[in-house]
């Protein structure tokens, strides 16, 4: 991940801890240990014949065990080594991200060292176990790669070492209290990857089909002479008056409209796929979204709700306002019941007053009666411009598409096929009362978002 400003920002800071002993006694056998009893067996072999050579055989059980003792001693104490947890990147949804360890050892001994950090399953399904050698008076680095499943916070464990000198028949246990809370966010590489990619397309597409005209705004660029087609309503009639011909103004797009985020995080978004639930992807998508809007000079607010309002950020502009909204997102929980979307509609109305983009991630039930996000979602149709968005469920178009082979098959994609149909009906109803209505599947729902707004923008729909 190439680290901008921006993510830089959101980067864990390293934790560091001195090494505390882990038990009472700190200390235990060395593998090399074991394997000098067992070459001590030897000496049965040749005790069958001789009594005489047990005799032997204690004293070189004996030589072991001093030699555990002395190498035990000479380990260093736990107190003369410090364990330090690194992050190279932010922790984002489904991101790799590359965890470095540094053991640092201000004794006079080399060391030989296991380290097990404990993570939750949420970022690795099992704890990293790192052996690490670490030269006297110096330090060592290890790393390990993580994946983030879950946004939110989540809390990292102690580091837990075991270590040894290099004759390796001893090992002190060890603990560093590096414990840490870490904010997962979103898919910040995506976010910055479709913003990049989609910009930088549009802007190719434009210079190619000259398409930027004048006019199709209605903010005001500059004045010319007037030209046969020209709208009257557009003649600055105090400019014609002082140069003594008639004059028109000119227009751009508006550069500083209102973008909200609406996000329904209802039982519907609980579902699953490829590993994520659909409001991670919703997640994803606003987040996307956000970056190419503030990124424009609009400026974008956050509506996210299940049975109440979990997180409302007002309209504004700038970076810190893009941070505290990758903030708020990481933090956007699903719920176990439906949204209460007529709520959260009354919320937004009331808060913005003003004509706006509401782009509405979300997703219906099938039922027989209207789901009651499409009357909700009608209802702020009346007043502003939504784009609303239902992420689909790939496995439903997959089975209306496939030929059935028996008669239960023949059922369940028939079922399947109607599901889609009535989906399709509910999207043209929004249509009908001045929404803009899409389905996407999850994958593409980030492209699609910011396609949408790219059209709104160039079309000058608000």
């Amino acid at each position: 991940m190439i680290l901008t400003p921006q993510s830089a920002t959101l980067i864990p800071l390293p934790a560091t801890a001195k090494l505390e002993r882990r038990k009472r006694l700190g200390g235990a056998f060395g593998p090399r240990f074991f394997l000098l009893i067992l070459v001590g067996l030897v000496w049965l072999g040749a005790a069958f014949h001789d009594p005489r050579f047990y005799y032997a055989l204690a004293a070189w059980d004996g030589i072991v065990v001093v030699a555990w003792i002395i190498d035990l001693f000479s380990l260093p104490k736990p107190s003369a080594l410090a364990m330090t947890r690194r992050w190279n990147s932010p922790a984002a949804l489904s991101v790799p991200n590359t965890i470095e360890l540094v053991l640092e050892n201000s004794s006079r001994v080399a060391l030989h060292a296991t380290v097990i950090d404990n993570v939750p399953p949420s970022l690795r399904q099992e704890a990293p176990e790192l052996s690490v050698k670490c030269r006297a008076r110096g330090e060592a680095k290890t790393t390990y790669q993580l994946t983030p499943t879950r946004r939110g916070d989540v809390e990292l464990g102690a580091v837990y070492i075991r270590y040894q000198t290099p004759l390796r028949i001893a090992e002190r246990w060890a603990v560093a209290h590096v414990e840490q809370k870490v904010c997962v966010y979103p898919n910040l590489e995506e976010a910055r990857q479709h913003s990049i990619y989609l910009i930088r397309s549009r802007q190719i597409e434009m210079e190619k089909r000259h398409a930027r005209i004048r006019g199709a705004g209605r903010e005001f660029e500059s004045l010319r002479e007037y030209q046969v087609g020209d709208e009257f309503r557009d003649i600055c009639w105090t400019a014609a008056a002082r140069r003594g011909k008639l004059v028109t103004r000119l227009f751009q797009i508006e550069r500083s409209q209102t973008i909200w985020l609406v996000l329904d995080a209802g039982r519907l978004m609980r579902a699953r796929i490829a590993g994520l639930t659909k409001l991670d992807y919703a997640v994803n998508a606003a987040l996307s979204l956000a970056e190419v809007a503030l990124g424009t000079g609009d400026r974008v607010g956050l509506l996210a709700y299940g049975r109440g309002i979990q997180k409302r950020m007002l309209p504004y502009r700038g970076s810190a306002h893009l941070r505290q909204m990758i903030q708020q997102l990481a933090h956007v929980r699903e719920e176990g019941l439906e949204g209460d979307h007529l709520h959260a509609v009354s919320a937004l109305l009331s808060t913005q007053k003003r004509r706006s983009l509401i782009v509405w991630l979300t997703d219906f039930p099938e039922t027989a009666m209207t789901p009651e996000v499409i009357d909700a979602a009608s209802e702020a149709a009346s007043r502003h411009l939504v784009l609303f968005v239902v992420i689909g469920q790939p496995d439903l178009a997959a089975l209306a598409a496939r030929a059935p082979d028996s008669v239960t098959n023949m059922y369940r994609t028939t079922a399947a096929q109607e599901a889609l149909h009535r989906r399709e009906a509910l999207l043209a109803k929004l249509r009908q009362r001045g929404a803009l209505a899409v389905e996407v599947s999850s994958a593409a729902a980030s492209v699609t978002v910011v396609n949408s707004y790219l059209d709104v923008k160039a079309r000058n729909l608000l």
